[in-house]
Parts: structure tokens; sequence; C-alpha cells
């Protein structure tokens, strides 16, 4: 083969094209640092040969921007041409290939778009730097690895949301855009949001994701009012590819913030981006969200998930078993799925198993699982929340809209009556007042009265559903304020 053209000079006009074809982000990621630096002819037969710093940047480019090179690269030409991609330093082309590095041996072969030569690079440096580059990509974005679709388990209780996660990963900005997912502490919306951010890094390696929690939104911008970054805040939540926001219902009642997360809504929606929320209850059981927020939210798709039942959190725990490389019988682990009801409490009670079977060589039977499951269930009982209880109160209101005076009150309507029980519930296991203490919150009730409602929702949150899930979601937006 004999030199034909001058890549610099080819190269340069094809950049030209490409600059107009593509992005602004695609070209400086993907164009500028993988260059054209060979053109070989044989017979009238052009050869180019794009050179890349890595086996990542390599089959990115060749499998999604090929034709648009290949295409500039031909009207610089004049002529119909080849493509080549090839693994090394641009600048030093005639090097001499390392004998004693068998990895840079194996990415640095070259192979045309018809497949006629060898392989680009081996699968397994393929596989190496796909992976590398993934997890990368993930630990950027704030995403756990750990939490994918093949590790949640998939019940009656959750499957439509599973399956509305796995078309929003495949599709992001066009298929249920923004995708709202809402539930009690633990049913796995945090664990579906993070698989959603994983498998689009999977497929799109160069897609820019956030992953972030409502409280920290809010510190950022708190922060980017006080350093004079406002503009460096807005394009990073602007830019991005896909936002995921949990906890979303935390920023209702904060002004500031609110209309922030507006303007950044619109702006990502407006530009297809995917914009994926959680939160502890429906937007319109979200008190002091803006109804502006709230029209946006309810225009996407918005999916319950509920409480696991016991067979899925079965599934669940032998599926966190197994991710931690640890086996639990059936027996034991029907035992703890009767005893537990939170998927989060279920991976603590399997990561103690795990401590306690490797680092202190216990036997695994019903007598250590029967402790342990103790310890997971009082966890957090003996910690007293800093809240006031007027805190409790009007959360509780809010969460049932009631008016706080009516909770107070001496009404005897049933749903009231529930409101009023729950109140005086937490106001015993999260804040620790006597029942006197308690009755007095509530138009100076006395002792007898309080111990008679704690006593009535102890009995029933075992049994009914949606009253574990009621305080499950206020205890939530009572830890909030506790921090």
């Amino acid at each position: 083969m004999i030199q034909a053209h001058n890549p610099k000079s080819v190269w340069s006009q094809a950049c030209g094209h490409l600059k107009i074809k593509l992005s602004p982000a695609v070209y400086n990621t993907w164009i500028i640092s993988n260059p054209l630096t060979k053109i070989e002819s044989n017979n009238d037969v052009f050869l180019c040969t794009i050179t890349s710093p890595t086996a990542f940047h390599s089959i990115n480019i060749k499998k999604n921007l090929s034709s648009q090179i290949k295409e500039s690269i031909e009207l610089a030409i004049g002529k119909k041409i080849n493509l080549a991609f090839e693994v090394g330093s641009p600048s030093k082309q005639n090097r001499e290939k390392t004998t004693n590095n068998k990895a840079s041996r194996e990415v640095k072969k070259t192979t045309t778009e018809t497949g006629e030569n060898s392989s680009l690079f081996s699968q397994q440096v393929l596989s190496i730097s796909q992976e590398q580059q993934q997890k990368f990509q993930a630990q950027k974005a704030g995403l756990r690895k750990d939490y994918s679709f093949e590790s949640f388990a998939v019940s009656s209780t959750n499957e439509m949301a599973h399956a509305a996660a796995i078309a929003v990963s495949r599709q992001p900005g066009s298929a249920y855009n923004p995708l709202f997912l809402y539930g009690g502490v633990g049913v796995g919306k945090t664990h579906l949001m993070h698989a959603i951010g994983n498998n689009i890094i999977n497929n799109s390696p160069q897609s820019k994701i956030i992953y972030t929690t409502s409280e920290t939104f809010t510190n950022e911008i708190v922060s980017a009012i006080q350093t004079k970054k406002a503009l460096h805040f807005k394009h990073k939540y602007r830019s991005t590819d896909v936002l995921l926001i949990d906890d979303i219902q935390f920023i209702a009642g904060k002004n500031t913030v609110q209309e922030e997360f507006f303007h950044t809504f619109n702006s990502l929606i407006g530009r297809s981006a995917q914009i994926i929320l959680t939160s502890d209850r429906p937007p319109h059981e979200i008190s002091l969200l803006e109804d502006r927020l709230r029209s946006r939210f309810e225009a996407g798709l918005m999916i319950d998930i509920q409480q696991p039942t016991f067979e899925l959190r079965t599934a669940i725990l032998l599926t966190k078993a197994k991710a931690h490389n640890i086996f639990i019988p059936m027996e034991l682990a029907q035992f703890i799925a009767s005893k537990v009801e939170s998927a989060r409490k279920i991976e603590g009670v399997v990561k103690s198993i795990k401590s306690e079977v490797e680092l202190k060589k216990a036997v695994m039977n019903q007598e250590l699982v029967k402790k342990l499951i103790s310890g997971e269930i009082n966890h957090g009982e003996h910690e007293r929340l800093r809240v006031r209880p007027q805190e409790v109160i009007k959360t509780v209101s809010d969460h049932f809209h009631i008016k706080q005076i009516t909770i107070k009150g001496k009404s005897r309507v049933k749903s009231i009556v529930r409101a009023r029980h729950v109140a005086m519930f937490l106001m015993k296991s999260k804040l620790k007042m006597s029942y006197t203490e308690i009755g007095r919150c509530f138009s100076g009730r006395d002792h007898t009265t309080s111990m008679h409602a704690v006593g009535k929702i102890k009995k029933n949150i075992n049994n009914d559903d949606q009253l574990r899930q009621d305080i499950s979601a206020i205890s939530v937006s009572l830890n909030s304020l506790s921090r």
C-alpha cells in the first residue's frame, strides 16, 4: 500500500462536516480524541484508520459513529472508503509494538467495517474495558452497581413498576417521562431507580446521568447561592441526559428549591432528557407542593409500589443472601420473611447472619435468626428523634389532610380518631414521651386515653397494610426533620 492523502488535511475537512452533524458534547467527546491517522490506497481502494486512546473509545465510535465518520471522510476525499479502527497513541503510530505487554499486543489489531480482518481487540480486553468504564460511570453518577434488574425480586406488588423501569432504561426520554414511583419505606423504589441508571450506562456508557436525593439537591442550591455559583449548578442539572431524584416529597414547602426544580424539570423535558422521581406518596398527597410541579409530575407515569407480600419477601431474602454469598435454608428464609416486612430490614438481617456465621463462627439456626431478627426489628426504637410534639402533629395532619386543630380536638369521626391515634403512637415510639405528656398535647386528655391509642395502633399495625404504610411514610418525614 502507498500513502495517498494527508491524514491531517483530510481529517480537518471531515471534522468540519462532523461538527455540523453532531452535538457539541458528542463531537468534543468522541471525535476530537479519536482522529484519522492513516490513509492507505491499493488499487484505488482507500483504507482510513481511526486511532483511539483506549479500547472503550474505539468500540463505541465503531458502534455508534462509524457511518457518520465514513460519510464525512468520503466527502473530504471524494471517493468511497473502508474504515479501520485501532487502539494506540495517535502521535506515535510508527512506534514498534511493545513486546512485553500482552494487553497492548491484543488491542492493537486492526479490523475493517466488513470484518474481513482480525478482531479489533480480544474479547477479554473488551470485556474488562467495558466493565471498568461502566463501573466508573456508575460511581460518577452516584449509583450502586449491586442495584440491578437481575437482583430485583418481582411479584404482583411491584411488577408494573419493574416493567416500566425496564422500558425507561431501554428508551430513556421517550418511554414514560417523567416516571414517578411512590410507596412506603423498603418497597424497592430506590433499587429500581438505580437499576434504571445502571442499565442505561450498560447500553449507552456515554450517557450523562445524575442520581441524587432531594436533600442533596437542596443543599447544592443553598451552596450555589452562597458561593455565587448558580450558573454552574444550573448547567450541571440541566445538561444531564438522565436525572434521578429520591424522596422528591422533601422539596415541598421550600420555595426556592421548588422554583429551581421547576425550571430544571422544564429544561430537561424540553430536551427529551429522562426524569425519574421517587416519593413516599403520590403527588396529590404531597402537602405544600406547588401546583405547577404537581401537574408536571402527574403528567407522566405514576406507579404505586405496595409493601412486599410474604412470597416476595422470601424471594428478596434469598436473592440478597445469594448476592452476599451465603446460603440460607428455605425454612429459615420463610421464617425471617414472616417476621420482617421491610426489604431494607431483610437486607440488614442477611448481613447480620453473614457476620455472625463468618466472623463469629455461629451456627445458622432458628435460635440465631430469632436473636438477629429481634435486634433488627427493634433497631432504632431506642433512638429519640429530635423533633417537637407539634411537628409530629403537623406531619400527621399533612399526611391525612386534616387540620391540626381537628386532630387535637374532640371529634370522634373514625378517620380523625385514626390520625389522632397515629400521632400519639409516634410521640410514644419516636419521641419517648410519657402517656401524660402525650395526653396534654391533645386538649388535655388523661394518660389512659393515650395508653389506649398507642395500644390500639400496636395491635393493628401488623395486620393493617395501609396503617403500616401510613406510619412508615410519616416516619420518613419525621426522620428528615430530625436531621
